[in-house]
């Protein structure tokens, strides 16, 4: 099996009362470092309510790096963590915007090594 180029990616899934962010491993499709406003530790952190805000992104984004740090993937083996921006806030609308750049920058300022794709490259 070929190694995928673009192995690490980054995926969102962003609904009104749940913010969670996956780093999956294009290779074997496996979940590699995941973190979620779900998660009884974060749930604690912050009043979600009935939405998810910007500042509860940022903490599974915080969140998230640590975890990638641990696993030694902060980096994505040198290739970096790839995220297509634009497909993620499509997914659920302009809405989705500040929550999923709030994941992204939490990510890059805890120094994660992201590749952000323009929307036409095949993620």
């Amino acid at each position: 099996m070929a190694t995928v180029m673009k192995r690490y990616v980054l995926k969102l899934f962003i609904s009104l009362k749940y913010i969670t962010a996956n780093v999956v491993d294009r290779n074997n499709g496996k979940i590699v470092a995941t973190s979620s406003t779900v998660e009884h530790a974060l749930k604690n952190m912050f009043e979600c309510g009935r939405s998810c805000n910007a500042k509860a992104a940022t903490i599974v984004g915080e969140v998230l790096a640590r975890r990638l740090k641990v696993e030694g993937l902060d980096d994505g083996q040198g290739r970096g963590i790839h995220i297509n921006i634009n497909k993620e806030v499509e997914k659920k609308g302009f809405k989705n915007r500040t929550k999923v750049w709030a994941v992204v920058n939490a990510l890059k300022d805890s120094g994660v090594k992201l590749v952000l794709e323009d929307r036409y490259d095949d993620v």
